[in-house]
Formats: structure tokens, C-alpha cells, sequence
């Protein structure tokens, strides 16, 4: 590409991004595809109005209240642009122009790029949907469901399932399941120089698959509005843990009231629509719930995703969580399970788990199997360096 090419892209690059208002300075004029993209662009990111026309070539936004419209524009910007830029178009023409209700329209499903933040306002709405619409709904949300199933179900079942073998090491172990890592750490004091060896006292073994069950594990999950992501992830993870004969999974979803959806665990869709984002948030009763399915506590998990903002009784929170931590539970506290980056959170609340030794700290879903491998095996989380409750 020659220089001047170079300057021409960059100036065509401005002058989509600038929008062709009478100040921009560009002096460039669009024609064609160009031309297109940026009236894509001006429908949702114009800078006010409602209608489609342009006047002094200003923009201002056009994608009107029609759904038909709406529905050219959604197959507009996937012409034009690349999914994971059509799924943050998507996301801003819901937030910014109020297109949440269009969405209980069957023509305007079938337009959009399905993604979890798409799934999220469609569970939103899931009391409000019309029946002509229900089934393409969940059609949109099973492809979602499906995508996030492929890309992390083998590794998460490969991951927990050696953390169980390890988990159930021996003592007396054959051979062939003798852990030497474990072993050596655990001899080291019996270390013979003039040998330049190890002599093993005692041998830690990997615990031989077992069809019975090993570890119990609760996921207990903040269904209020800002959650809307960590639902989606954590619905799909807790049918990977079901489908796990080694682990009994309970999934309970809580507002201010507590429900329990483990009965649902074999289709994360029904467990989605069973949700009802939005509303108040009692962490404490959700605990007090959890609390009282736990039958054994020195193999069980639980796992709170939750920004705790807590509307219900602060210090009994506090209580139960180190009440279960005395009885062996394992305790994981999780800010957030979703790619969004650091979420907002209650600081006072996430510091006072922190000094009971359970430390709130946001997680992705590649970062999920690894963190529950840990608690499984009662070793330190791998809380990332950036986690913000810790």
C-alpha cells in the first residue's frame, strides 16, 4: 500500500467514525458499501432525532419503533460488519434506543446474532413474551448454550475429573498410581546426597475411579439484572457438573426469594427460563437454603457468584459463610462468571469475606474449571492478579 493509499484509508476510517457532520474536517465524501456502513452506523449512533433523513449531513438516528426496519438494520450490520461487532451494535441499539420490547417479535429473532448478552435481555423479558415468540426464543438461546457447551464442556470434565482422582489419593497405592509429586514433597526431609535421591517413608497414591459420588457441589447464583451474563455461564456449567456421576450438583437461583432449579440440570435452557433476572437481592436467605441441603460438609463445594449488594441481613451472611467454612465446606466466592471484565461489587462486603478467608474475585469461564479443581482439592484458588476482592 503506498503512502498516499495509507492516508486515504485513515481518512476514510475518520470519517466513518466522525460521522460526515459539517465539522468533522474530513472532506470525504462516502459512496457505496461505505456509504451503507455509515448509514448503519448513523441509524444507532446519530446524534439525535428519530428519523432516517439527513440534513446538512448531520446524523441522527433512524431505526424508528418498526420492527421491520429494525430487522433490515440487524441484516444490514451483519452484512457489513464482523460478528463481534455486530453483537456490541446489537447491544447498544437495546440500551441506547429502547429496542428491548421489538425483541418479543418472532421476525426480529431470527435477525439477531444470538450472544450471551442477547440471552440475557430475552430472559429479561421471558414473563412478558407472547407465545408466538417463546419458541424462537429459546431457539436463540439453545444456539447460545450449544456454543458455550462446545467450547468449554471437555475441558471442564477432564479438568474436575483428574482433581477428583487426586482428591482421593491413597496411601498404599500400587505402582502405577503412586503420585510421585506428592510423594517426593512429602519425603523431602529423607533426601540422600551421596545418593542424590529421595528415600519415600510414605507413598501418596491418585484415588482409583469411582462410579459413586466423591464431592457435592451448590451453585448458588445472583439472578438480579446485572448478573444477566454469570446466569448464562453458570447455568451451562452446572449441566456439565450434573452430567458428572463423581459430583452431585444443586443449582439455586435467588432474588429476595430462593429457588431451586437442580431438577432442571439436565437441559440448561429450562434452567434459564426458569430464572427471572431482575429484582432485590437476600444473599443470607439463599445461604440459609444452601446451608441446610449441605449433608456433607468436608466434600462439599459451595460456590456464591454474586456482586454482594446484599439486601437482606449483612452480619448473618457473614455468619453462615464462616459457619460452613468451620464445618469443612469449601467456600468460593466469585464477583462475577463472565467475560465482561471487572464488574461493580460491594467492596465492604466482598473485604469482610476476604478476612474469613474467602476471598471475592471475578472469574472468566476458561478460568472456572480451575478454580472448582482447586476447591475440589482443598488447595489455594487460582485467583487472578487482577482480582479486586482479594
Amino acid at each position: 500500500m503506498t503512502t498516499h493509499d495509507a492516508a486515504d484509508e485513515r481518512l476514510r476510517r475518520w470519517r466513518l467514525v466522525l460521522g460526515g457532520d459539517s465539522a468533522d474536517g474530513t472532506g470525504r465524501a462516502l459512496t457505496g458499501q461505505d456509504a451503507a456502513m455509515d448509514g448503519a452506523l448513523t441509524a444507532l449512533y446519530g446524534g439525535g432525532g428519530t428519523g432516517t433523513s439527513r440534513k446538512g449531513g448531520n446524523r441522527s438516528a433512524g431505526l424508528g419503533a418498526s420492527a421491520p426496519s429494525v430487522a433490515r438494520w440487524l441484516g444490514d450490520i451483519r452484512t457489513y460488519f464482523p460478528s463481534s461487532v455486530v453483537q456490541v451494535m446489537q447491544r447498544d441499539a437495546i440500551q441506547r434506543l429502547g429496542l428491548s420490547a421489538l425483541l418479543l417479535e418472532p421476525e426480529m429473532l431470527e435477525a439477531v446474532e444470538p450472544d450471551v448478552h442477547l440471552v440475557g435481555t430475552l430472559l429479561a423479558l421471558n414473563k412478558a413474551m407472547p407465545e408466538t415468540t417463546k419458541e424462537t426464543a429459546r431457539a436463540v438461546v439453545r444456539k447460545v448454550v450449544a456454543d458455550i457447551e462446545k467450547r468449554l464442556a471437555t475441558r471442564t470434565r477432564a479438568t474436575l475429573t483428574g482433581a477428583l482422582d487426586r482428591s482421593a489419593r491413597i496411601n498404599r497405592p500400587r505402582h502405577r498410581d503412586i503420585d510421585w509429586d506428592r510423594t517426593i514433597r512429602a519425603n523431602l526431609r529423607n533426601y540422600l546426597p551421596e545418593y542424590g535421591t529421595v528415600v519415600p517413608e510414605r507413598l501418596i497414591g491418585f484415588g482409583r475411579a469411582s462410579q459413586s459420588v466423591k464431592k457435592e457441589v451448590v451453585l448458588c447464583i445472583d439472578q438480579s439484572g446485572s448478573m444477566a451474563a454469570s446466569v448464562v455461564y453458570a447455568s451451562v456449567f452446572g449441566a456439565v457438573l450434573a452430567s458428572m456421576r463423581s459430583i452431585s450438583t444443586r443449582l439455586v437461583v435467588f432474588d429476595t426469594a430462593v429457588v431451586d432449579l437442580t431438577d432442571q440440570l439436565d437441559d440448561p435452557v429450562d434452567v434459564l427460563f426458569g430464572t427471572q433476572l431482575g429484582g432485590g437481592t437476600d444473599i443470607n436467605r439463599a445461604l440459609a437454603y444452601c446451608q441446610s441441603q449441605i449433608t456433607r460438609p468436608a466434600d462439599t463445594v459451595v460456590v456464591l457468584i454474586s456482586d454482594l449488594y446484599e439486601g437482606g441481613i449483612r452480619d448473618e451472611m457473614l455468619k453462615r459463610v464462616a459457619a460452613m467454612k468451620a464445618s469443612g465446606v469449601q467456600f468460593v466466592a466469585l464477583l462475577a462468571l463472565s467475560d465482561e471484565g471487572a464488574p461493580a461489587y460491594d467492596r465492604d462486603h466482598a473485604a469482610a469475606l476476604a478476612a474469613l478467608g474467602a476471598p471475592a474475585f471475578a472469574c472468566t469461564p476458561d478460568l472456572f474449571p480451575e478454580v472448582m479443581a482447586a476447591a475440589i482439592e482443598k488447595r489455594p484458588l487460582p485467583i487472578p492478579d487482577t482480582a479486586t476482592g482479594s
